[in-house]
């Protein structure tokens, strides 16, 4: 019976060189071993990549056992594995902002880690699956997600039996989704020491804006973090000795259309390959009034917020609304970088149907962090290769 046909030609010899990279903390040779199996299967089996395909697939005999145990129980750390992925991919690329998103896992059953019946922002429905935050490296080499956290539902905080069938570290806790990003941010900056880049985050959907942005304030980072016309702001005084008005910022995008002419700004969509041109408002928004998420004040007054509005040609009201950090001055530089997201949903979209990123069966809070890391690198590798020069092919002493 001849095999399938992989999804991508035999891998090249330096396949070895990446996986020693990142694999490099893993204590055990056995754990690098399998670590470089499965790796090498999510790139190359076709349809669901699962440990029983893969180990026909790349081994030739069943190894469903082994890849289960290194995959499932084997106690190796995530954290240096995402670190090598993000510096490999940094190191090729020109990375030029940090994107976060939601990443969707159907289920079925409420066994596995973090499942719940639970609205989806991203799908905009109500949906049995776990929710994730994936933040990703995006810029001229497309978006690779790097750094995963698990959402977990408040009722997983208070059912001992779920906890322990999923293997859930005593320390994992529901948590408001702004710390989840917060904390998945300290560790690329403090852990893995990347250069920092804005970061780029959907917040349509949450009831607090605020924590977010004074946590990335605190931290001395920039960003351009799309919000619902409903959140609020503090409108302009018309007299210094009025008291401040709380409105919406449609209230506050409203208010200076009617003062300020609205700015053209074209782009270009690396995603659709396609030119864009739009009007924009840019105008002084509240700063955050108090430290929040357990950081002290920065030494530095922060950099002062702006709203922008996304206002096109001929539309009564605008179509999208961002808080940010980033110098107003240069709107037409700022604002191709809200569109860089894109490119982070790409990556998730070809996670999902080419590198096998929801096909993890398992049930336990390690399992899923190994699996997503995995398919991480295995996406980082892709990109890596497609971007390196072909050898040239010597024939009778001429290259061809």
């Amino acid at each position: 019976m001849s095999s399938p046909t992989p999804l991508f030609p035999p891998l090249p010899l330096s396949f070895q060189a990446y996986c020693g990279d990142l694999f490099r903390a893993l204590a055990r040779s056995d754990q690098r071993r399998w670590g470089e199996v499965y790796l090498r299967g999510l790139l190359s089996v076709p349809g669901r990549k699962t440990p029983t395909r893969i180990s026909e697939h790349v081994l030739g005999r069943p190894a469903v056992q082994q890849l289960q145990q290194f995959v499932h129980q084997s106690p190796w750390e995530c954290g240096p594995v995402r670190r090598q992925t993000a510096l490999r991919f940094a190191e090729a690329f020109a990375v030029e902002a940090w994107s976060v998103d939601e990443a969707v896992f159907v289920k079925n059953g409420d066994r596995s880690v973090g499942v719940a019946r639970q609205y989806a922002p991203s799908q905009e429905r109500t949906v049995n699956c776990q929710l994730a935050c994936a933040v990703s490296l995006v810029g001229a080499g497309g978006g690779l997600p790097v750094n995963w956290r698990l959402l977990l539902p408040p009722h997983w905080d208070r059912d001992e039996q779920l906890r322990q069938a999923a293997h859930l570290p005593a320390d994992e806790q529901s948590r408001p989704r702004w710390r989840y990003v917060l904390e998945a941010v300290d560790e690329m900056t403090e852990e893995w020491l990347l250069d920092p880049r804005p970061v780029l985050a959907d917040w349509r959907n949450e009831s607090e804006t605020d924590p977010l942005l004074c946590g990335l304030e605190a931290r001395g980072l920039g960003y351009l973090v799309q919000v619902s016309p409903r959140t609020a702001v503090t409108m302009p005084r018309p007299h210094s000795a009025l008291p401040a008005v709380r409105g919406t910022v449609a209230d506050l995008a409203a208010h200076v259309a009617r003062r300020t002419e609205r700015t053209p700004v074209s782009w270009h969509d690396r995603v659709t390959e396609r030119r864009h041109r739009s009007q924009f408002l840019s105008t002084p928004a509240l700063l955050c009034a108090q430290p929040t998420a357990g950081r002290a004040a920065p030494a530095h007054r922060p950099t002062p917020r702006h709203l922008v509005a996304d206002w096109p040609f001929g539309r009564p009201e605008p179509r999208a609304y961002w808080l940010t950090n980033l110098p107003a001055r240069r709107l037409a530089e700022a604002l191709p970088l809200a569109h860089l997201r894109s490119l982070a949903g790409a990556g998730l979209h070809r996670l999902h149907g080419d590198f096998g990123l929801g096909d993890f069966e398992g049930r336990s809070f390690r399992g899923w962090h190994h699996h997503v890391t995995l398919a991480s690198a295995a996406l980082g590798y892709a990109a890596l290769r497609a971007a390196a020069p072909r050898p040239e092919r010597v024939l009778s002493g001429s290259a061809v």
